[in-house]
């Protein structure tokens, strides 16, 4: 299985705005199994989707 990166966030963000959790619940909307995940070397949350080997989610 292997991740694809949609698109990433800065962590410091204004208070009470969540881009990346809007931006993967519009993915989600649009049928793609988008998810949140915090990258802690670099302070970012990383929109991803899981995939199995070989197969494309978006085009």
């Amino acid at each position: 299985m292997s991740r694809e990166v949609l698109e990433r966030f800065p962590a410091g963000g204004p208070r009470g705005s969540w881009p990346a959790e809007e931006f993967a619940g519009a993915r989600r909307d649009e049928g793609v199994p988008a998810r949140v995940v915090m990258d802690l070397a670099s302070d970012t949350f990383l929109v991803i989707v899981e995939q199995r080997t070989g197969e494309h989610v978006r085009e």
